[in-house]
C-alpha cells in the first residue's frame, strides 16, 4: 500500500472498546486497535513496538495468518461493511521498521536458576522459548534438523514467506540467550526420561510429522510424495528432476504450496485433485489466486483411486467424479476415468508421530493428538506441549499461541 491507502486503511479502524479482532480473532491477542491508532499518528515506530513486544513473529503473522478468519473475520466493521485490513497495516509496519532498520526492545530478566528444555523449533517451540528467556529462564532448544524454524523453514516456500525474515527472527532468539542444539530427535537422540531429570520442564513442540497418505499401487512407486518430502525438497534447493505431469492430492494452503513448488521446479503440467468444490476447499483465497496465476489447473469433485504403472513407473491414475451430499464427498457411479500423470503428491495433512509420543510415555487424545490441560501441561509433570502436536489444522499463529501458553504455565509452575 502506499501512504494514502495506508493512511486510509488505518482510519477505518473504529478503535472498538471490546476490541473483538484482538480478544477473539488473534490467537497471541495483539493489541490491534492500538497499533493502528499510532499509524494514524503516523508513529510508525511506535506501532512496530506495539507489536514486537507482544509477538516477535508478527512480520510473519502479516504475511501468513488468515487474518479473514481470524482478526479481520472478528472486526466489527467486516459485519455490515468490510473489515479494516488489518494484515496488510502489519505488513506495512513490519516492513517500515526493516527499510528504517528499527529493531525490537527486547527486555530480559536475570537468570532465575531454571533450565528448560525445548524439542523442536517451530512457531511454537521459538515462541516458547522466547518467551521463557525475558523471564530469566535458561533455555536449551533441542532440533532434529540442521537449521532451526520446522514449518517456517521448511515447510511454507520462500515465494510465500522470505527466509530471510525466518532467519532474523532465528538471530533474535539466539541473542537472547538460548542454547541450540541440533541433529537431536526424541526418540532416537533424545528421551524425555533422561531430560526429565536435567532440565526443570520441558516443552514438546515436534509438530505433526506423520504425513497421511493411502496406497495407490502394489508397486513401490518412486514419483509417489507426501507434501512434508516435497516440500523440504523446494525449500532445501533439491529440486525434483522430470517431475512431468504433477498431481497433487488435497484442496489446502500445503497443497498450493507443494502446486506452486513443483511448477517452480520445472513440471510439464501441475493439477489439483480434489474430492470437493473450489467452495470446499479449505485454502485462503489469496492462495487460490497466486496458485492459478502461476499456472496450476484444478479439477474439482474428484477422487484419486489408485495408479497405473508401465516398468515400474507411474503413467496414469484411476480416478472418479465425486458430488457433495449432506456435507460428505460420495463417488457418482459410473464416472471413472483416467487422469495422465508422472508425479503423485499427497497434501491431505499430517498427525503426529503415535509411536514415539507413546514410546515417552505421552498420552494422546482420541485423535492421537497430545492431551493437555489449559496450561499446555501434558500428562507428564512438568512436561508441556503445543502447536501441530495438540490440535490439528493449527495455523502459525494458533502455534505462536500454544508456545506462549505453555511458557506461561511453566512461569506460573516454576517461578
Amino acid at each position: 500500500m502506499n501512504m494514502e491507502e495506508v493512511k486510509n486503511a488505518a482510519n477505518w479502524c473504529l478503535n472498538c472498546k471490546l476490541k473483538p479482532c484482538s480478544t477473539k480473532g488473534c490467537p497471541m491477542r495483539t493489541n490491534i486497535p492500538e497499533f493502528i491508532t499510532e499509524i494514524k499518528e503516523e508513529n510508525f515506530e511506535r506501532a512496530y513496538q506495539i507489536l514486537q513486544s507482544n509477538n516477535i513473529f508478527s512480520y510473519i503473522c502479516g504475511i501468513v495468518c488468515p487474518q479473514e478468519e481470524q482478526c479481520e473475520g472478528s472486526c466489527v466493521r467486516g459485519i455490515k461493511q468490510t473489515a479494516t485490513k488489518i494484515g496488510a497495516l502489519e505488513r506495512f509496519v513490519n516492513e517500515w521498521a526493516k527499510s528504517n532498520n528499527c529493531k525490537s526492545n527486547i527486555s530480559k530478566k536475570d537468570y532465575n536458576g531454571k533450565n528448560i528444555a525445548i524439542i523442536g523449533s517451530g512457531p511454537a517451540g521459538l515462541e516458547c522459548a522466547v518467551e521463557l528467556l525475558k523471564e530469566g529462564f535458561k533455555v536449551t532448544i533441542f532440533e532434529k534438523d540442521e537449521k532451526l524454524g520446522g514449518i517456517l523453514t521448511y515447510g511454507i516456500p520462500d515465494f510465500r514467506l522470505s527466509k530471510d525474515i525466518v532467519k532474523n527472527i532465528v538471530e533474535t532468539v539466539e541473542n537472547l540467550g538460548a542454547e541450540i542444539k541440533l541433529n537431536s530427535e526424541l526418540g532416537k537422540d533424545l528421551s524425555l526420561e533422561d531430560l526429565r531429570k536435567n532440565y526443570d520442564a520441558v516443552f514438546l513442540g515436534i509438530g505433526a510429522t506423520k504425513p497421511s497418505m493411502y496406497k495407490v499401487s502394489k508397486e513401490s512407486l518412486s514419483s509417489v510424495y507426501d507434501s512434508d518430502t516435497f516440500l523440504r525438497a523446494y525449500n532445501n534447493k533439491e529440486f525434483i528432476n522430470n517431475l512431468g505431469k504433477v498431481v497433487v492430492i488435497g484442496g489446502g494452503n500445503v497443497a498450493m504450496d507443494s502446486a506452486r513448488s513443483a511448477i517452480k521446479m520445472g513440471a510439464d503440467e501441475v493439477k489439483i485433485l480434489y474430492r470437493r468444490d473450489r467452495e470446499h476447499m479449505p485454502a485462503r483465497e489469496i492462495e487460490l489466486d497466486e496458485a492459478i496465476e502461476d499456472g496450476v489447473k484444478f479439477n474439482e469433485l474428484v477422487r484419486v483411486i489408485s495408479a497405473n504403472a508401465e516398468n515400474g513407473k507411474m503413467v496414469s491414475l484411476n480416478c472418479i467424479k465425486t458430488e457433495i451430499v449432506d456435507s460428505k464427498a460420495k463417488d457418482v457411479e459410473g464416472t471413472d476415468f483416467i487422469e495422465e500423470a508422472d508425479t503423485l503428491v499427497f497434501a491431505i495433512g499430517l498427525k503426529p508421530n503415535k509411536e514415539v509420543l507413546e514410546a515417552q510415555g505421552i498420552a494422546l487424545n482420541e485423535w492421537g493428538m497430545i492431551e493437555i490441560d489449559e496450561d499446555g501441561k501434558t500428562n507428564l509433570d512438568n512436561v508441556y506441549a503445543g502447536g501441530d502436536d495438540t490440535e490439528s489444522k493449527s495455523t502459525v499463529c494458533r502455534a505462536l499461541a500454544a508456545g506462549k501458553k505453555a511458557a506461561n504455565g511453566i512461569i506460573k509452575n516454576l517461578v
